[in-house]
């Protein structure tokens, strides 16, 4: 499958002490690629996670759902192919026989393995080509950031990763993170699968708000399609191996720069599995003020960023903002028809409730005919404001999803 016309480049970045990755195939699909994706984490490693909403969540979900409260990791298996979703006690057994697997390989407590899979839903994981990949995983030479993330995807065209830094308590910390999805976006949480990992000592519960605080800006306004995946889940991961001092409270020196850090990771990778929506061709921002509060505005945003009428919209190039106010009417928060503002790009299109004197769409069909797309919209009552990131609706959408399961 050819990359995403919006894909960006894989970065540079460095590994993270305390963390050894391996990725083997072990052969969930009939395809020629790594599909299983091994971490293994130094003693006292800390770890924090965001899962989804959905109320018909994975086996993995739950298993890690049930281990995020002991606030350690030894070890993270990631299987591609096969999200091991609506597979009642067949999936659940493929869990516990991978986390025995590692456990029993490196002496950790199974709690202390979280486990994650991706893919069709409803075909059970098969627990002995798990159990082989995992052992072939075990014993592989270390792999980098490139191989990982390009084994954690599915239907995605390019491999996702971001990092950046903060000085801790006078050292530097790392954080670098994975992430895959294409389709089925709609978070309620964070994202289809995404991983951080940082060498920074920092205490579980501290990690904990620090992962919810980015994800409630990043992973969470975003969408591709409306759906919420049964496997969402993000994990963070941190070694200690920074040397800073341990990290307990947000009044530590360092904490709100990891916590910046952190934040910048998640909104890097969220707005890269935007730009690999499938059948994306545009990256749409769609930033909303003047609501009633905050938590309205990204309602309608929202609203906005997953109808399809919108959405292909852009995809065409028409400047039909009339669909914008239909998307802002329907999303059943608080607004006022004649005190509504939309703008395309920089040009303000309509306002107290009709389009603007003058208008002209020339400028608005220029914005629409870049890669990039703003639609800016000021409710008009309050101060609450948000920001969502969706992509355009493409023929290309229908045919990769027509075709999943083939």
């Amino acid at each position: 499958m050819d990359a995403s016309p919006l894909a960006l480049p894989f970065p540079s970045m460095p590994p993270i002490a305390g963390l050894r990755l391996a990725t083997v195939r072990a052969g969930y699909k009939a395809w020629d690629r790594d599909d299983l994706t091994l971490a293994l984490f130094s003693e006292g490693t800390s770890v924090a996670g965001v899962t989804t909403k959905s109320r018909c969540p994975s086996p993995e979900v739950e298993w890690c759902r049930a281990a995020l409260p002991l606030g350690r990791a030894s070890a993270l298996v990631v299987n591609a192919g096969n999200s091991n979703a609506f597979t009642g006690a067949a999936g659940r057994q493929a869990v516990e026989a991978i986390a025995a697997r590692v456990a029993q390989s490196t002496g950790c407590a199974p709690s202390d393995v979280f486990v994650a899979s991706t893919g069709v839903i409803g075909v059970p994981l098969p627990i002995a080509t798990a159990e082989a990949g995992v052992d072939a995983a075990l014993v592989a030479e270390p792999t980098g950031w490139l191989a990982a993330a390009t084994a954690i995807g599915t239907t995605d065209t390019f491999a996702k990763g971001a990092m950046a830094t903060a000085i801790v308590g006078g050292r530097t910390a790392t954080v670098c993170g994975i992430v895959k999805g294409s389709g089925m976006i709609a978070p309620d949480m964070a994202t289809m699968l995404g991983f951080l990992f940082t060498d920074a000592d920092v205490a579980a519960p501290l990690l904990q708000a620090m992962l919810e605080e980015a994800n409630a800006a990043t992973f969470s306004c975003i969408t591709v399609d409306g759906d919420t995946s049964t496997s969402d889940t993000v994990l963070a991961f941190a070694t200690g191996a920074a040397g800073n001092a341990p990290l307990a409270s947000r009044d530590d020196p360092g904490a709100d720069a990891l916590a910046a850090a952190i934040a910048d990771v998640c909104r890097r990778l969220a707005h890269l599995v935007v730009r690999d929506g499938e059948g994306a061709t545009k990256f749409i921002e769609i930033a909303v003020d003047g609501a009633e509060s905050d938590t309205s505005a990204r309602v309608v945003a929202m609203s906005i960023a997953n109808s399809p009428l919108v959405k292909t919209a852009v995809a065409g190039g028409d400047a039909n903002w009339g669909r914008v106010v239909m998307a802002v009417g329907k999303a059943g928060e608080p607004a006022e028809r004649d005190r509504l503002a939309i703008r395309f790009g920089d040009t303000l299109v309509a306002e107290h409730g009709a389009a603007v004197p003058g208008y002209d769409e020339a400028p608005v069909a220029a914005h629409l005919a870049g890669n990039e797309v703003r639609i800016a919209v000021d409710v008009g009552i309050g101060e609450g404001r948000a920001t969502v990131w969706t992509c355009d609706l493409t023929h290309g959408y229908v045919s990769i999803n027509a075709d999943y399961r083939s």
